[in-house]
């Protein structure tokens, strides 16, 4: 389906989120991700892995008006599944760097938060975890990746405004590591990745596992135990009729 796409330069591959005008997830681009992201694990050549968006966007989030044609259990499926990747991401071996070329938005919120250091661009370009915004609960585990990544008070400001960050804003609370200018944008990711390239690999691999390893514990045991509560919030409907509304530019 190409709804990934990949380039290589040297040790370090680009994976390309490209899907439509905004990059939205729907389950096919899960799995591509997926499937994507467990090939350069097993290829030794392969150092450092950059994810960026096509476009204008990272990624708007899920495809919502494709998951409103889901009955409650193929819904339930897919949170599963999105759910087992941003944890695969959270804890993969390799170092990861989210290229934010643009808006980062609730389930491209959660990609980006699952990587290992955020680069964004300057400008006009801004994140947000706004599921609130429409009704929804989060996905459980996403909850527990912002609190690692930002702390507990800041998750929870985060989470229940629904507010957008630029990224002077999202620097300044955590959220990304390294703002950019749209002109240097791709080569301050690439120095990022290349800069991680000298790592030694197990040795990155075992300290990455030491400190995330208890989040990621906690983020499995949320998602199995609060999943049918957000996809009975989901299908509510107040919530519905909200999600109704969301339109996706093709």
């Amino acid at each position: 389906m190409d709804f990934v796409s990949k380039s290589i330069e040297g040790p370090v591959v680009t994976l390309t989120l490209n899907r439509g005008k905004v990059n939205a997830i729907n389950e096919a681009l899960a799995e591509e991700l997926r499937k994507s992201l467990e090939a350069i694990d097993s290829d030794s050549s392969i150092k450092s892995v950059i994810l960026n968006g096509h476009g204008g966007f990272f990624s708007f989030g899920l495809d919502i008006p494709e998951f409103l044609n889901y009955s409650k259990q193929d819904f339930s499926r897919f949170v599963g599944k999105f759910a087992d990747l941003y944890t695969y991401m959270f804890t993969y071996p390799k170092p990861v760097i989210a290229a934010l070329n643009g808006h980062t938005i609730a389930g491209g919120f959660m990609l980006a938060t699952a990587c290992d250091y955020r680069v964004m661009v300057a400008g006009k370009a801004r994140m947000s975890l706004n599921e609130i915004t429409f009704g929804s609960s989060l996905f459980p585990g996403s909850a527990e990746m912002l609190r690692y990544l930002v702390g507990d008070r800041r998750a929870e400001i985060i989470a229940v405004t629904g507010d957008m960050y630029s990224a002077q804003q999202a620097k300044e609370i955590g959220l990304v590591d390294l703002i950019s200018s749209q002109e240097l944008f791709t080569k301050d990711c690439m120095t990022v990745a290349t800069g991680f390239v000298s790592k030694f690999g197990p040795a990155y691999q075992s300290i990455k596992n030491l400190l995330r390893s208890d989040t990621a514990a906690i983020m499995r045991d949320k998602d199995n135990q609060y999943r049918s509560e957000m996809i009975d919030i989901w299908y509510s409907e107040d919530t519905w009729a909200r999600l109704k509304k969301i339109k996706i530019r093709d």
